[in-house]
């Protein structure tokens, strides 16, 4: 039996067993360096995964984007639409190249990326004559539930702006049956250690254009020319993910549809504690939205409920549960005020009442139980 104190996490790393065996492959045939065949593979599943052509296994979802920016040629005071409620790192790599975010508030069936606001942001941009200053539009698929790709993508098409799938939270989501991070010009994943399947840092870059992961390839590794010397004609990165590591993504991979169904069972758990309980709510997953519910987050109206979101934090924190509030939007933190933004107030008010709750692949029947008499100490009427 487990410790009353053991630590509950949100989202902490979960191994299959069989990522010792392509490690060790890497340790017997001295193949530490970062590319390999651990690398291959992995690169390999996920195209396969995720119905894309190539793929490029490197060293962060933020790497991932910020490569994306500069395949798509984004400069310095050119512009990029970004959704946002996310975590920064959706948008840290807008201002490594000097460019401006634009930041899109979401919309409530999904709480992801409103198309209107979207089309609004490029139809004023186009009326200014500013439609060319417009590089990218980064679309975030929030805990693992899809956006309206089908309408942004429409309108993404008719103003003739290329689209970064921010698809780091998403591995094993689907949109009418087509996997995420296959719609945009480039997507990206991210391996983190909370990710729902992790190579302890890591993430890949996306993309059914040949010549976009090829040259990725090349800068993420440090852009060194075919040449008998060392030679560089571009600015490079050191991007790429080492072959110890990607044999940890091979034996997740093997794995993800099986942590894709115990996330989903997670949110059934927490649907079953609540659905009864007026003044909570959770994420909505419409009709022919696959989440893979990375996170399981529920929405508390302190006025109905008499619960303060970060009370009930406070007091989960103290049986050694994590929680955590939604992200803060982007255009509330201090770093991004400056920048413009479309706003509903939708992203706000769900950061404002909003709650990650303990969702990692590896939570037992134990650890569920643990959790529900927690929250039935703030909910009485849970049974």
């Amino acid at each position: 039996m487990k410790s009353k104190k053991t630590r509950l996490y949100i989202s902490s790393p979960h191994m299959s067993g069989d990522e010792q065996k392509y490690i060790q492959e890497a340790f017997d045939q001295n193949w530490i360096a970062p590319l390999g065949p651990n690398v291959d593979a992995f690169e390999s599943a996920i195209a396969g995964y995720c119905n894309v052509n190539h793929v490029a296994a490197l060293s962060s979802g933020t790497a991932s984007i910020h490569l994306a920016l500069v395949l798509l040629g984004v400069q310095k005071e050119d512009e990029v639409l970004v959704s946002t409620f996310t975590f920064s790192a959706s948008v840290n790599p807008i201002i490594y190249q000097g460019a401006k975010p634009v930041f899109i508030d979401s919309e409530p069936e999904t709480w992801n990326m409103d198309p209107i606001l979207l089309k609004q942001a490029l139809e004023e941009r186009k009326l200014n004559g500013k439609l060319q200053k417009v590089k990218a539009i980064i679309v975030v698929h929030l805990y693992g539930m899809p956006a309206k790709m089908d309408e942004i993508m429409e309108i993404a098409s008719t103003y003739g702006i290329p689209v970064i799938e921010d698809a780091a939270e998403a591995l094993g989501s689907q949109l009418n049956g087509k996997p995420l991070g296959s719609f945009g010009e480039l997507g990206i994943l991210s391996f983190n250690g909370n990710k729902i399947i992790t190579t302890s840092g890591g993430g890949a870059l996306l993309s059914n254009e040949k010549a976009y992961i090829e040259k990725a390839r090349f800068l993420a590794t440090q852009a060194r020319d075919q040449a008998p010397h060392y030679q560089h004609s571009e600015i490079g990165y050191n991007y790429r993910m080492s072959n110890v590591l990607a044999g940890l993504g091979r034996g997740q991979m093997e794995v993800i549809d099986e942590r894709v169904k115990k996330r989903r069972e997670n949110f059934v758990f927490y649907w079953d504690i609540f659905k009864g309980i007026k003044g909570v709510s959770f994420q909505p997953e419409p009709e022919g939205f696959y989440s893979n519910r990375w996170l399981t987050t529920i929405i508390i109206n302190p006025e109905v409920t008499g619960i303060q979101r970060l009370i009930l934090q406070q007091k989960l924190e103290e049986e050694n549960i994590e929680t955590r509030p939604l992200w803060k939007p982007m255009h509330l933190q201090p770093v991004f005020k400056c920048y413009d933004a479309y706003l509903t107030g939708v992203s706000e008010a769900l950061f404002n009442n909003g709650l990650c709750l303990p969702s990692g692949s590896n939570l037992d029947k134990e650890d569920r139980d643990r959790i529900k008499k927690a929250l039935s100490m703030f909910f009485s009427f849970i049974d």
